[in-house]
């Protein structure tokens, strides 16, 4: 039976051939365009997915593609990346060498930034060739895996890489997940197999048989119910069958008709149970390790493994064995006693550690055979746990609870597997669930230090569902009682001091800070340093103490530098840009340590800051992807509120309002008092807008009441903007409120020009003081925020109309006419050419871009467009407009939207036919 494993047609594929020229038609379309595209390959087990997949692989090499096949392994879809790795380490040439993978997969600690990398290898690749990547059997893939697939085929969309994949009908979970992900911004393509029809299916037998065929074997192929895989199976044995017999019953070997399970039946006992012992490994397995689990010497197994391969059951790739077909290990399977099965994936594990492999590696074999009481699998489920945290903290989560599950309830160990479950579902962003973990652990009184231990553990859990008061308490209570550890004992008093960082008492708040922070440093616990220095740096923002700030977060980010965007926005807030330029450009250099989405938070904060509005708008919007990507949203509503200004200083008000809308709804899933705050501020803005007075100054207040400090969080640079929709409201004594705040912040911060200047710019909008407003401009020409100085330019020009000034009053305004010109303001600077003497007579140039074509693109979108047409890869263009790579995408995105392309290709050729800048 040699030979059987492969193909049994002489002519191509039988009754699949609309669906290889769909494919086809893919193919020739990724490489002619130069853009990308998906195609999904679904049906039952069997239907003849594979066998379609990889002759459209063999087209596609024959077109001149760069190919990476790869199949997902039921028994390794635990283990992170294991999918996608067969694709990129694939063929003569792989998208990455073994080394490079290695050093991607594990030497960094963001999902993010792992598939950026990914993404950035395939691009090089599709610079110079189209590529595919082929992954059959996908609803087995790993979830980083799954991960990066739902992200790729989009972030790739531009360059000529065609993603093909396999997937059963009915397992839709990854399979739905990816095509759900990539949605509309990539041309995708549904392929599905159902039974091969009479016709084809007696092609195939005559293919097979080399002989016409007969009633006899057409009724024996109909219990293949159109399924190749089983026809194939039934023609296998009838081929190799004793063509001398003189009956059809004869003919065919017995069992023949009740498909593998027969032929499994007539293969040796020691060869049975090999492969019995591979098919509880996976469908593809070491000889070695099988042979360890027969409980024999590897020689004592040789003449199994030449019948397994010789009967076509198993394939030698020489690395390793491979079932022929996943259905083939399945029947092997389900052959096994259920109670059997558990011992030999218990055995497995075992044997797979001992043997090198690491824990995560094994983690499917023990989630299938561990028991409760079992230590040892405890462990390695925790290592585990450990491994893939940083990159799949979901999957971690998973492993730890089920750890705790096999540990006996109230044990000493199970305490701690308790805490480590916690931290995992936190990190994950089950916070519920892990406050429900660790209430259910603290039920049982453990011990005193433990108890500790688990109160700070639920500590970033209780921070993270916005419950302060309850964290205080908690930690308080912990405090009292004693008996933690030093260093346990250190990350509670921080933890007390960052909840007590959302009270009244921000005095009090400080010396707790202090106090903790002296106690981390003396125990040397890393993890109560960051959480103290992090509680003092909140402390010192809420307080209105900018440079303090700057000084903890700058601390803060030496002690862990994924801190890093929380100094640079500290930095911001001191009015020096310069080093927030400068912080920004080394972030640029190596984010594999920083929280991608938060330094987007700062990179949007520069731009908005220094008034490229453009710009601050394509942060905001990566920030909020990059954030929808990991499921972990932090400065989503605060981002909305921002663009929704924005939007209506450009004044597209049909924006602003979707923003409005998108932070209310935002608010509501999180519904803590800075997103109410931010959220609030923005319906003011709005009603304001519309000529709603009363109802703007009515947010204001809720503003105002959200917190002791929010409201200076919130409108640190906005409060003119305030002042004024108070003033129109009527309402003088909230607009005095705001102006004495500015000036105690001006107080506090002397040094900041843009405090003082907003601080004066404020009184004199409540004074209708000139003279004040002069001195405001005065001191806001120190400050480096144009949008801010132009608003002032704005109000002090008004004021001088008013007194009758006006010549000082032109110059006034048109200073801020130019000002908000220049940053893209074009509402804003349209409203200040009304309020020029003879301006409302004129009409003024709305500066307003048109929705598409080469003008429709912002200036950064132009740079990105001639440097990707030059050739330059997102990063290199990331590199040489000190920007994230992230951010490229998305002017890249815009600039394929408004000039109506979809590849590089079309873009370089519309580049090159407009004339220089």
């Amino acid at each position: 039976m040699a030979g059987t494993g492969r193909s049994l047609s002489r002519r191509g594929l039988r009754g699949r051939e609309a669906e290889l020229e769909e494919l086809h038609t893919l193919i020739v379309s990724v490489a002619g365009t130069g853009s990308g595209a998906l195609a999904l390959i679904r049906g039952e087990a069997g239907i003849g997915k594979t066998t379609l997949l990889t002759e459209a692989v063999a087209r596609a090499e024959a077109a001149g593609f760069s190919v990476g096949v790869g199949t997902a392994d039921e028994l390794h879809h635990l283990v992170p990346l294991s999918s996608l790795a067969a694709c990129v380490l694939d063929g003569d040439r792989p998208l990455l060498s073994g080394d490079a993978f290695t050093d991607l997969a594990s030497g960094h600690d963001q999902r993010i930034w792992l598939v950026e990398r990914l993404a950035e290898a395939i691009e090089d690749r599709a610079g110079s060739v189209p590529v595919l990547i082929a992954l059959d059997d996908v609803q087995w893939a790993d979830p980083l895996s799954r991960f990066a697939l739902k992200q790729l085929p989009t972030r790739l969309r531009t360059s000529p890489v065609l993603w093909l994949l396999t997937g059963r009908r009915g397992v839709d979970g990854p399979a739905q997940e990816i095509l759900t992900a990539v949605g509309p911004q990539l041309p995708v393509r549904t392929v599905s197999l159902g039974p091969l029809s009479g016709t084809a299916i007696g092609q195939l037998a005559g293919d097979t048989l080399a002989a016409s065929v007969d009633e006899r074997v057409c009724g024996l192929l109909e219990g293949a119910g159109g399924n190749p895989f089983l026809a194939v199976e039934m023609l296998a044995g009838l081929r190799t069958a004793d063509t001398s017999a003189k009956t059809p019953d004869q003919l065919v070997p017995p069992g023949l008709v009740v498909g593998v399970r027969g032929r499994l039946r007539s293969l040796r006992p020691g060869t049975l149970r090999f492969l019995q012992m591979g098919a509880v490994l996976g469908r593809g397995f070491a000889f070695h390790d099988a042979a360890a689990l027969c409980g024999a010497p590897s020689v004592a197994s040789l003449a199994a493994l030449e019948e397994a391969v010789g009967a076509g059951l198993l394939d030698d790739e020489g690395d390793q064995l491979v079932f022929r077909h996943d259905l083939l290990r399945q029947a092997v399977y389900v052959d096994i006693p259920p109670s059997a099965r558990k011992a030999l994936h218990r055995e497995a594990a075992g044997r797979l550690v001992s043997a090198g492999h690491r824990p995560i590696d094994v983690v499917s074999h023990l989630l299938r055979g561990a028991q409760p009481g079992d230590e040892e699998a405890v462990t390695l489920l925790r290592r585990a746990a450990d491994d893939v945290l940083p990159v799949t903290p979901g999957l971690a989560a998973d492993l730890m609870t089920r750890a705790l599950e096999l540990v006996p309830t109230a044990r000493p160990s199970w305490f701690a597997v308790g805490e480590q479950a916690v931290v995992c579902l936190t990190r994950a962003g089950r916070n519920r669930e892990a406050l429900a973990t660790g209430d259910r652990l603290l039920s049982y009184r453990p011990p005193v230090e433990t108890f500790g231990r688990l109160q700070a553990a639920l500590g970033g859990t209780l921070w993270n569902m916005d419950l302060a008061e309850e964290l205080r308490r908690r930690t308080e209570a912990a405090l009292a009682v004693g008996g933690a550890a030093p260093e346990v004992g250190a990350r509670l008093a921080a933890l007390r001091a960052l909840a007590l960082s959302r009270g009244h008492d921000l005095a009090a708040a400080r010396a707790a800070g202090e106090e903790a922070l002296r106690a981390a440093v003396a125990t040397g616990d890393r993890q109560a340093h960051v959480q103290a220095l992090s509680a003092l740096g909140e402390i010192a923002l809420n307080a209105g103490e900018t440079a303090l700030a700057l000084d903890r977060f700058t601390a803060l980010s030496a002690v862990d530098p994924s801190f890093f965007p929380e100094e640079i926005v500290a930095c911001q807030h001191v009015d020096d840009f310069e080093t927030g330029e400068r912080l920004l450009a080394k972030a640029a250099e190596n984010t594999g340590g920083l929280r991608e989405a938060m330094l987007l938070w700062a990179q949007g904060q520069q731009h908005l800051g220094l008034g490229r509005l453009d710009d601050a708008d394509a942060d905001f919007v990566t920030m909020e992807r990059l954030e929808d990507d990991v499921r972990v949203s932090v400065q989503q509503v605060n981002a909305r509120v921002i663009r929704s200004r924005i939007a209506l200083l450009r004044g597209d008000r049909e924006a602003a309002r979707r923003h409005l809308a998108a932070a209310r709804e935002m608010r509501a899933a999180k519904p803590n008092p800075g997103n109410t705050a931010a959220a609030r501020f923005l319906e003011a803005v709005h009603a304001d807008a519309d000529g709603e007075p009363r109802q703007a100054v009515e947010r204001i207040h809720q503003v105002q009441e959200e917190g002791p400090f929010l409201r200076w969080r919130l409108l640190r640079t906005w409060v003119g903007g305030a002042v004024r929709i108070a003033l129109r409201g009527g309402d003088r004594r909230l607009a005095e409120d705001l102006a004495a705040q500015a000036e105690d912040h001006a107080g506090r911060n002397p040094s900041v020009p843009t405090a003082t200047g907003v601080a004066a710019w404020a009184r004199g909008l409540v004074t209708n003081d000139v003279v004040l407003l002069e001195r405001a401009v005065t001191l806001l020409a120190k400050s480096p925020r144009p949008l801010v100085r132009a608003s002032a330019h704005t109000d002090l020009g008004r004021a001088l109309l008013a007194a009758g000034r006006r010549a000082e009053a032109v110059a006034a305004l048109t200073v801020a006419r130019a000002a908000f010109t220049a940053s893209g303001a074009h509402a804003a600077a349209a409203q200040v050419q009304r309020d020029l003497p003879g301006g409302g007579h004129r009409r003024a140039a709305s500066g307003r871009r048109p929705v598409e074509g080469w003008a429709a693109l912002t200036a950064s979108e132009r740079k990105v467009a001639r440097l990707v047409a030059e050739g330059h890869t997102n990063r290199t263009a990331a590199e040489l407009l000190v920007v994230s790579p992230h951010t490229v995408n998305t002017h890249l995105t815009s600039a394929f939207r408004k000039l109506a392309v979809n590849s590089r290709v079309q873009l370089a050729n519309l580049v090159r036919s407009l004339p220089d800048d």
